[in-house]
């Protein structure tokens, strides 16, 4: 095969295939854990030979140190603290902290807004 970019419907199958797999990983959990755990280290692989990004659901629903899928309850906490969401895998303890600054700063901003304009006007108040 020759160097360079790949194609983009390889790409857009092996697209396809990272999240079929991860549908799958999500199904299988709850009678085969082994076996969901296996689907998530096949994703991986894949969107790694043909240099994907993950979707960002499907990327919390993973461990990034032991590569086992996640599903809240089950084999992962979930916990809010200081701005950030915390994900902690039961398998091995590894603690993923994902800020949400960006929705406080958004509802903040929102807040200002309907306090600073009348209801249905665009009357300032002062």
């Amino acid at each position: 095969m020759r160097r360079g970019r790949r194609q983009k419907w390889m790409i857009k199958i092996a697209e396809e295939r990272v999240n079929i797999l991860f549908n799958r990983a999500q199904e299988e959990l709850s009678h085969n854990p082994e076996r969901s755990h296996r689907h998530v280290q096949m994703a991986r692989n894949i969107a790694q030979k043909y240099n994907l990004k993950i979707n960002s659901h499907w990327n919390r629903r993973h461990c990034k140190s032991c590569h086992k899928f996640l599903q809240p309850g089950v084999n992962s906490q979930v916990r809010l603290k200081n701005s950030r969401v915390e994900i902690k895998c039961l398998e091995c303890g590894e603690i993923r902290r994902i800020p949400y600054i960006r929705e406080k700063k958004e509802r903040r901003r929102k807040k200002i807004e309907y306090n600073t304009f009348k209801k249905g006007t665009n009357e300032q108040i002062t």
